[in-house]
């Protein structure tokens, strides 16, 4: 099962030519989620011939127009298509007004059910057949989460040849064991499925962080991340302004990543002041702390694969 991840836009603020804002679609088979809906969205989405038509879910940080202002048009385009399937919404308080006001003042013609939801971190707030996502606190100038999306653990591998060993004949009893269930072989004897089956293997897990004061307990809930998407929009250098605007420098976002032992990070939402040569400079910070970090650009794409 495929899971990757689409940087849409890298940008905090405001846009530049050459850098939309934040927003990052990720695709598990065939489930689409969005995080954040910045200005550039849809350009990104198309650049990338994403079906953006399927998107299952979307989560939303926060209202602060730059993670906002691409929703309007995603919800428009996808009456252009017939889709029938409900479109979920997520996010702090004053979500479900924004999206209302925007229907109403824009005059949307809507063809499908837009199903909006509030929420009040940390809590789960939408869940698959083998993954859920869950939403906590962040701090910033106004009500803010960040989210991760973590899958349950999968059984371990089936032993072939240790079943035939075992007298076990391929076919129904194979299923079974597979299936946590004990079966009796050729012989008549009860064979357990860890006889066969391996230890179970852990899923894979996604974070997204944005918009925040630096936090210690951030890195509780993006621990083990496979891939962990992180603001780092300030340097060193401007760590006081970092402070009061509520947001973070590339080397506290290095500092999570490391606390929390993420395989990966790749840092997002710069500050404008940053062209995209300055942004060497977050790199070269953050890497100090935890050599494992990446820039994001417009239009990047990351692998999630499984560990084993």
């Amino acid at each position: 099962m495929n899971m990757e991840a689409f940087v849409l836009g890298c940008g905090g603020m405001m846009p530049l030519p050459y850098r939309h804002l934040t927003s990052v679609l990720l695709r598990r088979d065939g489930d689409l989620f969005l995080f954040d809906g910045g200005e550039g969205t849809q350009v990104s989405l198309r650049r990338l011939n994403l079906k953006w038509k399927k998107i299952n879910a979307i989560f939303i940080s926060h209202t602060h127009a730059d993670h906002v202002t691409g929703l309007p048009g995603i919800l428009m385009l996808s009456a252009q298509v017939d889709r029938t399937e409900p479109l979920y919404i997520f996010g702090p308080p004053k979500i479900a007004e924004y999206i209302e006001t925007s229907r109403k003042v824009l005059d949307m013609y809507i063809n499908y059910p837009i199903i909006v939801k509030e929420i009040v971190a940390p809590c789960v707030v939408y869940e698959g057949k083998d993954f859920y996502v869950r939403a906590f606190p962040l701090e910033h100038t106004k009500t803010c989460v960040g989210y991760t999306l973590e899958e349950l653990d999968r059984p371990g591998e089936f032993n072939p040849e240790k079943a035939l060993e075992l007298k076990v004949p391929r076919g129904p009893l194979w299923g079974k064991l597979q299936k946590g269930e004990s079966v009796i072989n050729l012989d008549g004897n009860t064979v357990e499925p860890e006889q066969v089956v391996g230890k179970p293997r852990s899923g894979r897990k996604f974070s997204f962080v944005t918009d925040t004061l630096y936090l210690p307990g951030i890195a509780n809930e993006v621990k083990g991340s496979d891939l962990l998407i992180c603001e780092g929009m300030f340097a060193r250098d401007c760590a006081e302004q970092a402070k009061e605007k509520k947001h973070m420098t590339s080397t506290q976002a290095a500092t999570i990543a490391k606390d929390a032992n993420v395989k990966r990070m790749a840092l997002i939402h710069y500050s404008p002041r940053y062209t995209d040569r300055d942004l060497e400079v977050l790199l070269k910070e953050a890497c100090e702390v935890y050599p494992n970090t990446e820039l994001t650009r417009d239009r990047m794409h990351f692998e999630i694969p499984y560990e084993d």
